[in-house]
Parts: structure tokens; sequence; C-alpha cells
């Protein structure tokens, strides 16, 4: 082995490591994510002993290309705000109650409405803010309803990383695959639809038969009328979420960086809230709430793993892989050769590196099915997706007991027909 190739496999491992024993410190009060250390160690590293010259690596960060990490991580933060900030507004927690009424006193009822809630949301949103909004409202619900939480918590993440497939700003990882074969919002949703819809009716499937037991007791705590915190905000960040999306789809025909549409709604949101809370006497604190609940740790662990495939192109690793996977079936060998390196470095590095091992010749096949493994892949460990990490870290602060093994066991259970009808309808369109 390399040298290269001996620091980035060190690196992947010691992040698998951190992950699994201490995703987080707390320093002062303040919880910090360790997995982006990891990553900025192996960065420096290859740095400092010159295996990846510095020049290089500004290079790949500055050039105007379309898989430039800058120009994603702005298209995937404005789009995240747009997302935050409605939920700031009060906008996902009013969706939930409401769900939660019409159940009424049946869980069967409870959870259909939950699938459907969450993957509606997923589709103009995205899977991280989705879990992260739903996770602890589902704990405290279940709770006060004297239900088990966990065919709930499963369904809502699982329904999350399967329609987050739908857009291409459902997920940091669909953005960099789909960017980096130059694939447009609209051309990408033409595709991805359809093998979306197909693993959304199997999993659905699978989870009424896994949790079919758990689903026969009624609920017979009423649920509170929900209400919206601030209604003109939702407004405003309805309104531009809707307007984004529709100049996202637009761009394919207007050939407009998406990263700039996203980034001038977020700022037109910003400048209007602020004049509309002027005008309506309230405070736009819901702003600088939404500014801090980013993901910001993922600019020091994007960045830095960016650094770990420049340096296995430059080395000549990343063509010997391509090699390999360059044999037998595109689609079945990227969809599941992704799903598993997902588990094994987190999506969002696997996607990093499989976006310089698909060849550009010979379609978009192996792009998609990627996309396909970077969502569906986070069924599997919580290594497997950052939405993983942050969902068990949530479970553990709101009481609810949930293993690694427990995770990994229903992960099993409905990664492999979700992946297989995914793949094979992909496999038949493209």
């Amino acid at each position: 082995m390399t040298a290269v190739g001996l620091i980035c496999a060190l690196t992947c491992l010691c992040m698998i490591a951190v992950i699994l024993l201490k995703p987080q410190v707390k320093y002062r009060g303040i919880l910090f994510d360790t997995y982006p250390l990891v990553a900025l160690t192996g960065c420096l590293i290859l740095l400092v002993t010159g295996l990846l010259p510095l020049s290089e690596y500004l290079d790949g960060l500055t050039r105007n290309t379309s898989v430039n990490p800058i120009k994603i991580l702005l298209l995937f933060f404005s789009m995240t705000f747009l997302s935050v900030y409605l939920d700031e507004a009060g906008m996902f927690r009013y969706l939930a109650g409401v769900t939660l009424k019409r159940a009424g006193t049946s869980q069967k009822k409870l959870l259909l409405y939950l699938y459907l809630t969450v993957s509606l949301l997923t589709v103009f949103t995205s899977n991280d803010i989705v879990v992260l909004t739903f996770t602890p409202f589902i704990c405290y619900f279940a709770k006060s309803a004297d239900i088990d939480p966990i065919p709930y918590l499963v369904t809502e993440f699982v329904a999350a990383n399967t329609f987050s497939m739908v857009f291409i700003i459902g997920n940091p990882t669909n953005i960099y695959l789909a960017t980096s074969a130059g694939i447009g919002f609209l051309p990408y949703a033409k595709v991805m639809v359809f093998p979306t819809l197909a693993a959304g009716a199997v999993v659905w499937i699978v989870l009424r038969i896994l949790f079919r037991k758990e689903l026969r007791k009624e609920i017979t705590t009423t649920v509170e009328s929900s209400k919206l915190k601030n209604k003109q905000a939702v407004i405003l960040g309805s309104a531009h979420l809707l307007f984004c999306t529709v100049l996202l789809v637009l761009s394919s025909y207007m050939d407009f960086p998406m990263w700039v549409i996203a980034l001038s709604t977020a700022g037109s949101l910003i400048v209007t809230t602020f004049i509309v809370s002027k005008i309506g006497g309230w405070r736009p604190k819901l702003i600088g709430r939404s500014i801090v609940r980013l993901p910001w740790p993922l600019i020091p662990f994007i960045l830095p793993m960016f650094a770990l495939v420049l340096a296995m192109n430059r080395s000549g690793i990343s063509g010997h892989i391509a090699g390999i996977l360059g044999t037998g079936n595109s689609v079945i060998t990227y969809g599941v050769t992704s799903t598993i390196t997902a588990n094994l470095i987190n999506n969002i590095p696997m996607s990093v590196l499989f976006s310089s091992l698909i060849p550009h010749s010979g379609g978009n096949g192996p792009i998609f099915a990627s996309i396909i493994g970077s969502n569906l892949g986070a069924y599997l460990t919580p290594i497997g997706a950052l939405a993983g990490i942050m969902w068990m870290s949530i479970l553990k602060t709101t009481g609810v007991h949930y293993t690694f093994g427990r995770f990994t066991k229903y992960g099993f259970c409905v990664v492999i027909p979700a992946l297989a009808a995914a793949l094979l309808v992909l496999h038949a369109i493209v």
C-alpha cells in the first residue's frame, strides 16, 4: 500500500472509531462533533508531507468546475437555511401535530400518516432537517401516549433517507455526485423519481411487516391542537422555498448555477424577514437561531475529505479502483459498492470519492446508482450518513435506548429489498 493509501485508510478507520465511540465531546457546556477533526488531521498530514501539494489543493477548491466543493456547500447550506427557517417558524411541528391528530387512536393510521408527512417534507427540504425536527417530537409523543417509539422512529428515518433521493437538493451527496456529472435539477428528477417511488413502496411494506405486532395497541392520549408559532414567517419561508424550487427546475434550461439561485433566495429571505418583522412589530430572532442550527461541522469535514480524494487521484489509487468497478453491470456494481462504502467511511466522503471513480462516458447509470447507495446506505449503520449519527445522538438525549446492533438489524431488513427495487428500476430506465 502506498503512503497516500495508508493515510487515507487510517483516516477512515479513525473516523469510524470516533463515530462509534465518541461522536461528540463537551467543552464548556457546548457539544462539538469529533469526526471533522479526524478528516482535518488526515488532510494536514497529506499537505505537510507533500503527498498533496498545497497549490494543487487550493486549485481544486477554487477551480471553476461543477465539483467545486465550496459551491456545493453554498448550495446545500442555503437550502438548509430555508428548511431550518421554516422549522424555527413552527411549520414542521405544526404539520406533525396535525398528522398525529388525524390518526385518532389507530397506530396503523399514525404510522401511515407519519410516513407520508415525512416523505413529502423531505422531498422539498432535506433528510437531515426532517430527522432533526421530527425525532424529538416522536419521542415526546410516544412517551406521553405510552406507546413504543421505535416503529415511528425507524419509519421516520427510513422515509427521510428514501425520499431524499427525489430532488438533487434532498441530500448533499446528491448535489455532489450529480453536479460532478453535470446533471441539472430537472434531468436529475426525471430519472430519480421512479427508483425513489419503487424503494418507497417496498420499504413501507417491509416496515408494516416488521412492526405489525407493536401497532395493534390503540392510542389513548388525546393530542393537543397545534398552532403555528409565526404565521408571517411561515408564509415568507414557504414562498421563498417554493420560488427557489421553481428556479432550480428552470436552471436546467437557463444554464444558471444552482448555488447562485439558492444563495440569492436565502439572502432574500433574510432581508424580507427583517422588513416584514419591522412592519409587523416582531423580532426576527429566528434568523439568528436558523444560522446557529446550520450543519457547520460539514465545512471542516467535506473540505479535508476533498483533499484525500485529490491525493488518491494524484497517486493513481482512484484509477485502480475505477478499473475494478468497471467490470460487470455498472448500475448494480456502483449501487452496491456505494452502499457498502458509505457504511465504511460515511456517505459524504464516499460521494467525493465516487465522483472521481465513475467514468465520464457510457451514460449516467453509475452516477444515479451511487446516489441511490449514498441515500439508502444510511439505513444500514449509523456510520452510513450524518443523519444517522445525529439521529442516534438525539435518541440518547431523549432517553430512548437504541443500540448499534438494533439499528443494523432493522437496517439490514430494509436496505436489501429497497436497494434491489431502486436499482432494478434504474437499470430499466437508463
